[in-house]
């Protein structure tokens, strides 16, 4: 495919430069004075929130009558750390039409994500909070994308986020994805770059809408890829193996296959972006030809940068397709990111560091060791150690205060006198049977050695944990899917011994037969696309489609028995 400019493209990288070196340059003079910056936010958040409902409730006008570092005492001893559930009933309280309860006014929206109960969370998003955080600072992130890779936007951009809106509240307060408003909110001179127009986002069937979006995407020149989980981009691939044919059809003749279902509304925007393309068509016929699997190093021979995470067990599905694309490309940090908090940028491709907005967020954290503590110590942004995990609490202009993150996060660095952050798993992500405390972490590194030292490449692989029978079993899928079941209960000794190795409380437990030996499951060929292809079916968002690889989760453990190998 021959490389060609998207209309605009020089304005687009004008405009940027000036945002995204103005946003840069107040981030590296915040970090500079991590206390000075840190007591501005909170004290601006306490000032403006003070007389809510909350604001009274924690006595936020007494707080501000401390002065310098006695203010973030002063907010310690006032307001107690949060979970949402703490929060909701205030939340509750906007949502019915309630005016200044967490912060003045009522929220722009509310981003949803699933929560400790069978409920949702709904988390405010205010005007200040959109506006200063998500529309300015997401223009810096772009800007640090044409810093590592200037032409990054002289093709197109293939994103995949969540519907914009969703549903309202009771009191009309629209609910959605937050990266779907932010798409829908893009600056004017930049909508040219988008592959498809939003309206592809509506389409709820798994299958019309990775396909709607590929059929779209493939056409065309893309140099960046933005979506948060890489498991997207294997559906994107798989997707692509299934129907490329179609596909081809499709470019050629200028059509949408009916074979999906797809609302009509949808169709019709789609359809109205299309003509017929023999040559592009014929391209990818001889793609197929040379090489029969086509990945989108061939589709996409120009591709420059894919934003995703890599940081946690989400590095597991990133390594299933990065060598399907150019070795120039890039892989950029998604950065440390949730609904609830957009916490920092990172700043460099191909590093998992990320700088936190310390002049947007106010932050605090409890080191790893403390996080079960009735009373943990709480440490400011700039007393964090370089190579110490901890959980991160952040108040927010968004009514979020001292909120819980439920996250382990390592320090890796330091910029200037912010720290660089790496996010490492949710705190839920230890399982502890018997007192044993198994990590995430410690589950994927032993599967992981196991699998390279005894010549056996996994495609895929997840662990849960038995109350009943106070043991685990592990599912495989392995790249060579005829593995037999007694050699793959040989692979499940091997981790089980070196998880042992990993955790002597793990060690402890098993010697001493409190936690039995793991039992050994082999798992169908493309296990997790149709687990996940199952769980978007129900409701679950793309972009939010989060899968800890140890859980204590029947319902999803049961999910995965249905795919295992008869």
């Amino acid at each position: 495919m021959k490389a060609i400019r998207v209309k605009g493209w020089w304005l687009i990288r004008l405009a940027l430069g000036i945002v995204g070196r103005k946003g840069l340059a107040g981030l590296r003079k915040s970090s500079k004075a991590a206390r000075q910056a840190q007591e501005t936010v909170l004290r601006s958040f306490l000032t403006s929130a003070k007389d809510t409902v909350y604001g009274k409730e924690h006595n936020f006008s007494a707080i501000l009558e401390a002065q310098g570092p006695d203010l973030f005492e002063a907010y310690r001893k006032q307001v107690p750390i949060n979970d949402y559930e703490n929060l909701r009933p205030y939340v509750e309280r906007h949502k019915n039409g309630e005016a200044d309860v967490l912060f003045p006014g009522k929220p722009k929206m509310y981003g949803t994500t699933s929560g400790t109960t069978k409920e949702p969370k709904w988390i405010p998003i205010t005007e200040q909070y959109y506006q200063e955080v998500y529309k300015k600072l997401n223009q810096t992130w772009f800007y640090t994308l044409i810093k590592n890779k200037p032409r990054v936007f002289y093709g197109k951009t293939l994103s995949i986020v969540g519907k914009a809106i969703e549903g309202a509240a009771p009191d009309g307060t629209v609910y959605g994805s937050i990266s779907g408003i932010s798409q829908r909110d893009i600056p004017h001179f930049m909508e040219v770059v988008h592959t498809a127009p939003a309206d592809v986002f509506h389409i709820t069937e798994y299958k019309a809408r990775y396909y709607a979006i590929m059929r779209m995407g493939i056409e065309q020149d893309v140099t960046l890829i933005i979506t948060a989980n890489p498991s997207t981009l294997v559906e994107m691939q798989t997707n692509a193996n299934e129907f490329f044919d179609e596909y081809v059809s499709d470019i050629e003749n200028g059509t949408l296959s009916k074979r999906f279902t797809i609302p009509d509304t949808v169709r019709q925007a789609l359809e109205s972006r299309l003509k017929p393309n023999p040559v592009r068509a014929e391209e990818l016929r001889q793609l197929r030809v040379r090489y029969g699997t086509v990945l989108p190093k061939h589709y996409w021979p120009h591709m420059q940068i894919v934003n995703v995470w890599m940081c946690g067990n989400t590095s597991i599905y990133l390594e299933k397709v990065r060598n399907s694309f150019p070795e120039h490309t890039v892989f950029h940090e998604f950065s440390y990111f949730s609904t609830e908090c957009r916490a920092g940028l990172v700043l460099k491709s191909n590093t998992l560091d990320t700088v936190p907005f310390g002049h947007m967020t106010y932050f605090e954290f409890i080191h790893e060791s403390d996080t079960e503590a009735k009373d943990p110590k709480v440490y400011q942004l700039w007393e964090l150690r370089k190579g110490e995990r901890y959980c991160p609490i952040v108040t927010t202009s968004a009514g979020l205060y001292r909120y819980n993150m439920t996250d382990l996060v390592e320090i890796t660095g330091f910029y200037n006198q912010y720290p660089l952050i790496k996010f490492v798993q949710k705190t839920n992500g230890t399982i502890s049977l018997t007192g044993e405390k198994l990590h995430e972490r410690q589950f994927i590194e032993a599967v992981r050695c196991c699998s390279q030292e005894m010549g056996l490449p996994i495609g895929f692989f997840v662990g849960f944990a038995n109350t009943e029978k106070s043991n685990y079993r592990f599912y495989y899928e392995f790249a060579d899917q005829t593995i037999s079941l007694p050699r793959a209960e040989e692979f499940t000794k091997a981790v089980d011994a070196r998880l042992m190795e990993f955790n002597p409380e793990y060690e402890s437990k098993r010697t001493s037969n409190r936690v039995k030996a793991p039992d050994t499951s082999l798992l169908v060929k493309d296990s997790f696309e149709q687990f996940k292809e199952a769980c978007i079916d129900k409701g679950y968002r793309d972009g939010q489609f989060k899968l800890n690889l140890l859980m204590l989760d029947a319902k999803r453990q049961e999910m995965f028995e249905e795919l295992v190998k008869k």
